[in-house]
């Protein structure tokens, strides 16, 4: 399948949002992303709704649970269902996060999984099987995550890199999930995105955190973007050009209007830096 073409700035879909969008869809909302998790076997009213979505928008998916890196046997089940979903809404991209969040049961966090080879090879493998049944490419999303994992033999660059390349598979690069892991493992987040391969990544994610102390952050995506989050983002343009931008907002949903304001800053952002590239190689 070919790659996906995406362009411009982004709004997760929630049904909070649906009346307003109903009502109008503002212009600088370039495409949407949904959780297929949450739409699987829905029907009625709801459904018609997200078709209707769907039908005119470009929409990308983002899963919650497949859980890549779990030791549990991989929910082949679930995929199947989210190939469906793709298929149905005639969505071509589909990105998960490279951690777990099960073993025998959910359990209601992204875990981090071990930085060693042998995970490498194990989560590729799963990775390869996840793309083969989907029959499309898909992408990783770098996890934020609070304590590390007990074995470590490389760096969680050289890991995600490594992953990568034995899965060959794509970047999903959240700029909000490396500054939360930059406050709280304490490194240097310019550098972290300076390392991520550009031409692997296929759009990056924008949210909102929660200051618990000085030196612990918890991705929470129910508040707005902080500004050393932006400044993060101005540097993954710099480096990596302008690459699609999508805002994540899970709770404390406010009106549309509102998140329109961050979306709005994406755009503008995109074209600046569109702009200066643009001067400087004339």
């Amino acid at each position: 399948m070919s790659r996906l073409k995406l362009t411009g700035a982004g709004l997760g879909f929630r049904r909070e949002m649906i009346p307003s969008l109903k009502e109008h869809v503002p212009d600088g909302i370039d495409f949407f992303e949904v959780a297929p998790e949450n739409w699987i076997d829905i029907g009625g009213s709801l459904g018609r709704d997200l078709r209707r979505f769907t039908e005119r928008y470009p929409f990308v998916c983002h899963g919650l649970s497949l859980s890549i890196g779990s030791p549990s046997p991989l929910d082949e089940d679930l995929l199947y269902k989210i190939k469906r979903f793709l298929d149905q809404h005639q969505v071509l991209l589909y990105t998960e996060h490279l951690s777990y969040c099960s073993d025998d049961g959910h359990l209601y966090d992204l875990l981090p999984i071990p930085f060693t080879e042998e995970a490498v090879r194990y989560v590729s493998s799963r990775i390869r099987i996840t793309q083969d049944i989907l029959q499309r490419r898909i992408a990783i999303e770098n996890a934020s995550f609070y304590l590390q994992a007990p074995i470590a033999e490389m760096s969680e660059v050289d890991f995600i890199r490594s992953v990568l390349v034995e899965a060959d598979c794509d970047l999903h690069l959240d700029v909000n999930n490396v500054y939360v892991n930059s406050i709280n493992h304490d490194y240097d987040p310019i550098e972290f995105i300076r390392s991520m391969p550009a031409e692997r990544i296929v759009y990056l994610h924008m949210a909102g955190h929660y200051q618990e102390d000085e030196d612990l952050v918890i991705d929470t995506h129910g508040e707005d973007v902080i500004e050393p989050v932006w400044s993060l983002l101005d540097e993954s343009y710099r480096i990596h050009g302008v690459l699609p931008t999508l805002l994540e907002r899970d709770f404390n949903i406010p009106p549309l209007d509102q998140l329109m304001i961050e979306v709005k800053r994406i755009a503008q952002n995109q074209a600046r830096y569109s702009q200066e590239r643009d001067a400087s190689t004339s």
